[in-house]
């Protein structure tokens, strides 16, 4: 787009072409990575969370997987959160979606404590053995996204919201390098400086260990 644009005259560059057809609401229709992909024979567990009525950190934890871009390709991130503090309590970057890196970010966040029911979508990283055989040996509550219903996980889709208009449009990373130290630096960000309206303009570090 920007190429034709200065066929015709107009005095831009690829970045801000960017900026405005974000503004705008413009896109590719290229497809997008796609990162929930179900496995035929891998169990699902129904969803636990309808009218679920949370009153501390530690009850419920969910994980996702989105698609980072980079200048040349892109790479994928997973992210643990707790529901009731929106604290992120782990997060690994991977440039394929094997189970391998869902269950690092999953050992993370167990070395520090672990929560009473754990949800996730139908992807297959997460319906796999290796991945819920983790939860089930410590008595962990196994959760499930309905199929099609993207508000079953709304905390992490706010979470990736969030990093994606804070941190991955308005960097424009080009290295894996430097998308590390972004979200590196984004992370610590969101945990310990920014505020949330719905936690009473507390931090989620500061809900979290209250």
């Amino acid at each position: 787009m920007a190429a034709w644009l200065q066929t015709q005259g107009h005095a831009v560059n690829r970045k801000r072409v960017q900026r405005l057809m974000r503004l705008m609401g413009i896109e590719g229709l290229a497809p997008k990575p796609g990162t929930s992909r179900k496995a035929p024979g891998h169990t699902v567990y129904p969803y636990l969370l309808d009218g679920f009525q949370l009153t501390a950190a530690n009850q419920v934890w969910s994980t996702d997987i989105t698609y980072c871009p980079l200048r040349q390709g892109y790479m994928y991130l997973v992210a643990i959160i707790d529901w009731y503090s929106r604290y992120v309590l782990s997060w690994v970057l991977s440039n394929t979606l094997d189970t391998a890196f869902c269950l690092t970010a999953l050992d993370q966040a167990l070395a520090h404590a672990q929560p009473d029911i754990f949800n996730t979508d139908q992807g297959c990283q997460f319906t796999s053995q290796d991945f819920t055989a983790r939860l089930q040996a410590r008595q962990i509550r196994i959760s499930m996204d309905g199929k099609g219903r993207a508000l079953d996980n709304v905390f992490v889709e706010r979470l990736w919201r969030s990093v994606k208009y804070e941190c991955l449009y308005v960097r424009d990373f080009e290295t894996v390098a430097e998308l590390r130290r972004g979200l590196t630096e984004y992370f610590a960000f969101y945990n310990h400086q920014r505020l949330h309206p719905a936690l009473g303009y507390r931090t989620p570090h500061a809900v979290h260990f209250a």
